[in-house]
């Protein structure tokens, strides 16, 4: 635990249920190539996030899904899945097609090139003005796709929150985590997926398929 605590690798973090001694529970996964940590709980967000005891204490790079509980760490350097907004775009562009999801994802992948070709290049970092470009293009997109979602306005008399477009949603996370969504960009150090930590977990979620549920959290 404390390696992945203090290591200068990204550490990739994920989450998903779990049934243990006949209730549902959270398994809670924290791994590089060189280790994994799992740590079970009855908590999914922040709770169980601080009894597994990683991120709280961890100041460097975390990669890691969309979910919210996870930016409340403010210290870490965080990285966002970008496979998981790719299979966002791909529904979007079933369900609701706009030009700018299309551009996003064409935008998305040719960066990974880009940092791809300098990696095998010998590079460490891409120059100040690309990624200057990458980032205008980016905002641009944004606010391209914010024009033509704008926010639903709320009925006479409704109550609570108004429910948004799955475009507005995405849309929203693209403009407020905009450093973790492009953190490989700036980091080479940091994927430009989390498919390491969905492999973490795919054991375990076999192993429940197969037998259903796990008798014991020591188990």
């Amino acid at each position: 635990k404390q390696y992945l605590i203090e290591t200068d690798e990204t550490v990739h973090f994920d989450e998903s249920s779990l049934r243990v001694t006949q209730s549902n529970h959270w398994v809670h996964s924290a791994g590089t190539k060189r280790a994994t940590n799992y740590h079970v709980d009855e908590k999914r967000g922040t709770v169980g996030i601080d009894n597994a005891g990683i991120l709280p204490k961890r100041t460097g790079n975390c990669a890691h899904d969309d979910w919210a509980a996870y930016y409340t760490y403010h210290h870490a350097r965080h990285g966002s899945c970008n496979a998981h907004h790719l299979r966002e775009f791909a529904f979007l562009q079933e369900r609701y097609p706009q030009d700018w999801e299309s551009a996003m994802v064409e935008h998305l992948l040719f960066i990974k090139r880009v940092v791809e070709e300098a990696v095998a290049q010998g590079q460490s970092c891409l120059t100040a003005d690309r990624l200057q470009i990458f980032e205008a293009r980016y905002d641009e997109l944004v606010q391209q796709g914010l024009a033509s979602n704008p926010v639903p306005e709320k009925s006479p008399g409704q109550r609570g929150r108004v429910k948004q477009s799955p475009p507005k949603n995405l849309l929203d996370r693209l403009r407020d985590y905009k450093a973790a969504v492009l953190a490989f960009m700036y980091d080479f150090k940091v994927p430009f997926d989390n498919n390491l930590a969905e492999r973490d977990i795919r054991m375990v979620k076999l192993k429940q398929k197969i037998s259903g549920c796990f008798r014991s959290t020591e188990g």
